[in-house]
């Protein structure tokens, strides 16, 4: 389909986007990081306009409703991880690697530095939320840079200024600093702008560690883990739990590569990891 193929492109876009932006060395300029001639950062750009004018305190809400009843689809982990790779199935297989292989190299990576079982599974489950995109949901509300709703848009978000767009950024409840929020009132009492991070996280919540919750709800949060834009809203429990959030970035953006993982042989590894800590099958 036209779309699954369009879906990909603007992932693909937004992520070489995130390389640009936050590269492994930290040391990008800034007059590099607003060189906005790339015709890359053209289609990005479109993406965040959009995102940046829909994404209200009031769209949030809505879309907690629609999708956290949990009554779009039910599958085993693999059958979703099978379900999320027709997002690509009209992109070249020459050149593009399925989700399940991205999700593999996150996964592997992390394998591969010694860490504990459970955030590799979580490297292998982060992106799972995508499957918003086969619900209907545009890209815009599925994947991207994601921030707080309900309080002012930060200048330390990606074009900052498509926000004069968003109805919230003239509405007196929510543009002021803390908004409809108390200081240092802890993350959990934020809500977050819709997208697959959320999503999967309230998906996952009752079955892996708080570290891996962190790591899926926030690895998309970069104004706060690159920027530090949000501090005000974090308690101390939020600051203390960022250091996974931390320890999951660079596994998230730099582990892609086009050598493909073999699925088959790491297939049977995943499930049995899955099963210690996943129920049988997933409500999506």
């Amino acid at each position: 389909m036209e779309t699954g193929r369009k879906n990909m492109m603007m992932e693909e876009a937004w992520e070489e986007d995130l390389l640009k932006r936050y590269p492994k060395n930290g040391e990008k300029s800034k007059d590099a990081f607003r060189n906005y001639d790339d015709p890359a950062r053209d289609t990005v750009k479109e993406f965040y306009k959009m995102n940046h004018q829909f994404q209200t305190y009031e769209f949030v809400l809505q879309k907690r409703e629609e999708y956290l009843k949990f009554d779009k689809k039910v599958m085993t982990l693999w059958e979703a991880v099978e379900f999320l790779n027709t997002l690509i199935d009209d992109s070249d297989p020459d050149t593009d690697l399925d989700q399940t292989q991205h999700l593999l190299q996150t996964s592997e990576a992390i394998r591969a530095d010694g860490h504990p079982d459970w955030f590799v599974l979580t490297g292998f489950l982060h992106d799972l939320g995508k499957v918003l995109c086969l619900f209907g949901e545009p890209q815009w509300a599925v994947v991207g840079d994601t921030f707080p709703v309900g309080c002012r848009f930060s200048d330390k978000i990606v074009y900052p200024e498509f926000f004069s767009d968003n109805p919230d950024s003239g509405d007196a409840r929510y543009n002021s600093k803390f908004g409809v929020y108390k200081p240092n009132c802890g993350l959990n009492n934020v809500l977050m702008s819709w997208g697959h991070d959320e999503y999967l996280y309230h998906i996952l919540k009752d079955y892996l560690p708080e570290s891996a919750l962190y790591m899926i709800r926030y690895h998309s949060f970069y104004a706060q883990h690159k920027e530090e834009a949000y501090n005000h809203l974090m308690d101390k429990h939020d600051k203390e739990m960022f250091k996974w959030v931390h320890a999951f970035n660079p596994y998230d953006l730099y582990s892609k590569s086009p050598i493909a993982p073999n699925v088959k042989e790491l297939r049977p590894f995943y499930e049995d990891l899955a099963a210690k800590y996943l129920p049988d099958t997933l409500r999506f």
